[in-house]
């Protein structure tokens, strides 16, 4: 998603005059982000957009509220997501791809992926997660396998996808299998289509 993607679904919230107001204040004295960012669910609501997939209407708002932001005051979204509550973390992973902070929130998506909330390791997983390096994404990804996060979540997931994270799903599905359980579906089709190309 862009920013002007994101603006054009939440076309129909239900205050999309504050909307406006609140990103030209943000443009323009960046501090104010501390106020408008956590009053985003109440003005804008939480529904799912259609237009944008896997968003809803508080998260986009946060994203383009962050986005609004000078470029040198981008690190404002870390001590959002520091300060915000789970709703307004996920809006900050989320928001990571589209503000000019390189890979300096790389340590918010390691704190996502540490805690329980399926919802912030699936906000972590998105197209941002690129800045992981090889063996974080991998745990990041057992991990979904573990708390039964839908591996389709996963940005890149064939693209990434390598002989180490073969062996662990494999050692995994072992393990599973020796309890009498086995992976989820989709883990299981993923270590198939691994172990297939590892035989090509």
């Amino acid at each position: 998603m862009t920013p002007d993607s994101l603006r054009a679904a939440l076309r129909g919230v239900p205050d999309p005059d504050w909307l406006d107001a609140a990103l030209r204040r943000v443009a323009a004295e960046p501090a104010a982000i501390d106020r408008f960012f956590p009053a985003a669910g109440r003005r804008c609501g939480r529904a799912p957009l259609p237009d944008a997939p896997g968003w809803s209407a508080d998260e986009a708002a946060r994203a383009l509220l962050l986005a609004a932001l000078p470029d040198e005051h981008a690190a404002h979204a870390r001590t959002r997501y520091l300060h915000g509550d789970a709703a307004e973390k996920r809006a900050v992973l989320k928001a990571l791809p589209l503000l000019p902070v390189g890979a300096a929130g790389v340590p918010l998506l390691h704190d996502a992926i540490r805690t329980n909330d399926t919802r912030l390791l699936t906000a972590a997983l998105g197209p941002y997660a690129r800045h992981l390096d090889p063996a974080a994404w991998r745990q990041a990804v057992l991990k979904c396998v573990f708390t039964g996060v839908p591996l389709a979540v996963v940005h890149d997931l064939d693209a990434r996808a390598d002989g180490e994270l073969a062996a662990m799903l494999g050692a995994l599905d072992a393990e599973r299998r020796a309890a009498g359980r086995g992976l989820p579906a989709d883990a299981t089709d993923l270590l198939t289509r691994l172990r297939a190309n590892q035989e090509a």
